[in-house]
């Protein structure tokens, strides 16, 4: 999998375009690898191949684009997407966003961008709650910004830090990226605990 995002980013003009759909894409269908895209271009700019302040704009614009594309699915199509769309384990992802926004409001936004399945949850339920578009797009900027810059430096220090072995960099950056996320999940569990024991 590493190999053919590699390969899909090698440095070529389309690689500021892939890197834009990818992360594009993954804010409204979170199948789709938008970090590790990111990481993986930050450690080719870090090796030269491309340039760190495109990688950063690329996916930034991307994840904003996106985001904002569920918003609006959420501001047009509301209840009716989320009957269809959001069942089971996602339902109760939107229903803990809908909750979490209108108690924390755009911080959320901007913490739901790290958190796998949390920016489409709340980006969604910020549109279905009719939040105003001028308050969301000021705190998705801000998320995607913040995401897009952390992605892009985590592998691009890697890729300097091996520079004769980029490989290790992703590694490296990819391990980091994980224990960032495995962390935030862990003091969600934590909190939730503790609100649950109180």
């Amino acid at each position: 999998m590493f190999q053919s995002i590699v390969d899909a980013i090698s440095g070529s003009a389309w690689s500021y375009g892939i890197v834009f759909a990818v992360a594009m894409i993954d804010a409204f269908f979170p199948l789709v690898p938008s970090e590790a895209t990111v990481i993986t271009a930050g450690v080719l700019a870090g090796s030269g191949d491309l340039r760190l302040g495109l990688v950063i704009v690329a996916a930034a614009v991307g994840a904003i684009c996106g985001d904002n594309v569920c918003y609006w699915l959420g501001r047009i199509f509301g209840e009716r997407l989320a009957d269809r769309y959001f069942t089971g384990e996602r339902r109760k992802h939107l229903d803990r966003a809908h909750r979490m926004l209108e108690e924390r409001g755009g911080w959320l936004i901007i913490i739901g961008r790290f958190i796998p399945g949390g920016r489409t949850a709340a980006t969604f339920a910020a549109g279905s709650l009719d939040w105003a578009w001028r308050r969301f797009i000021f705190f998705d900027v801000i998320a995607g910004v913040i995401w897009a810059s952390y992605a892009a430096l985590l592998g691009y220090f890697g890729g300097k830090t091996f520079e004769n072995a980029p490989w290790k960099g992703l590694l490296l950056a990819f391990a980091i990226a994980a224990s960032v996320a495995g962390l935030t999940e862990l003091v969600r569990w934590y909190r939730k605990r503790s609100a649950q024991a109180s």
